[in-house]
């Protein structure tokens, strides 16, 4: 018999190709806050270099923190059946992913993606090849963590719906991607009433809600009454929040000298982290740790999964970190 899971993610699987700019600019919007990547138009544009990033996404990285923090992590994915698609595979079985549930597709190119890098920041060019979703049989993990799926992905939510009624073992995470949020909250109202655990960034919370509300522990307590239990907010260098069980808490980004040099897979190094440490028994405010130690990792390196860390590499990170580091009640 194989072993029971521990975390199994579902989402869109892909390559991102990283290409470095200099030769660029930006341009911001100062009553919106909004900011355009400039290059020059119809010219011949250099750049530093470009490197591929293979088995990426949100629930891709999410399953390989989960596989080096020592879960049984399994991905529900699609792939073409192409040398991407190979790639894909190999760097996921490499991490020690269970890959028996990507669906590999003749015909299908293998998602790929451009990553427009400056500064410390990326625009990220994306096309999603239309693949047959169906949920396969998975027995009953702990843990089922729901992120990123294309746009044509909202019948897929009901077929996860029903695995979760006839499951109800199963504790569901939820971290949407941009067309999860574009859904909006009636169309996906099932899948947030289900939410043990949602993860978001403080931009998308606000757009989830429709709302300017600035204040995080009203806009939690809004998320709250969809369904999660637990509610995590991350807003970048700035830190994160969490509430759960009628309370709200406030934890500064994990105090590492060395500034980041590219930022992404930083939220779902925090979402996955803080999922794996409650799997493996920690409480809210350590995993708030956890997961604000394994995202400061990941921004040193090139790519979403270079820098996560396993369970050792990040109790040396904590062990280092000032005593004052401390997640703080703000309600």
């Amino acid at each position: 018999m194989e072993p029971k899971l521990d975390f199994v993610a579902i989402g869109d699987l892909v390559i991102d190709a990283f290409i470095r700019l200099e030769q660029a600019h930006e341009v911001c919007n100062m009553a919106t806050g909004k900011c355009e990547l400039c290059v020059s138009f119809a010219d011949k544009v250099p750049y530093v270099f470009s490197e591929e990033v293979p088995a990426v996404g949100n629930s891709a990285n999410a399953s390989v923190s989960a596989a080096r923090l020592g879960l049984a992590s399994s991905l529900i994915a699609n792939v073409g059946d192409d040398q991407h698609g190979q790639e894909c595979l190999a760097s996921l079985k490499k991490d020690g992913v269970i890959t028996d549930h990507v669906g590999i597709h003749p015909g299908l190119k293998t998602n790929y993606h451009y990553v427009l890098w400056y500064g410390k920041d990326r625009t990220i060019l994306i096309k999603h090849e239309k693949f047959p979703e169906t949920m396969p049989d998975i027995g009953s993990p702990t843990w089922l963590y729901l992120s990123s799926l294309g746009e044509n992905s909202l019948p897929f939510h009901d077929e996860i719906i029903k695995y979760l009624e006839a499951h109800p073992d199963i504790k569901l995470v939820f971290q949407p991607g941009t067309y999860q949020m574009g859904f909006g909250i009636e169309a996906l109202a099932p899948i947030y009433k289900k939410t043990k655990m949602f993860f978001c960034n403080v931009q998308e919370i606000q757009k989830i809600l429709k709302t300017e509300e600035k204040d995080l522990v009203v806009l939690m307590k809004k998320m709250h009454e969809l369904g999660p239990e637990v509610v995590v907010v991350t807003d970048g260098p700035a830190g994160a929040y969490a509430y759960f069980e009628d309370t709200a808490i406030f934890i500064p980004a994990y105090p590492d000298p060395k500034p980041a040099y590219e930022r992404t897979g930083a939220g779902d190094a925090f979402a996955s982290t803080f999922t794996s440490a409650i799997i493996l028994g920690k409480n809210v405010e350590d995993a708030m740790k956890w997961a604000s130690a394994n995202a400061t990792s990941v921004v040193q390196f090139i790519g979403a999964q270079k820098g996560l860390l396993d369970q050792a590499g990040i109790e040396k990170m904590l062990s280092e970190a000032p005593s004052e580091w401390v997640a703080k009640k703000i309600n």
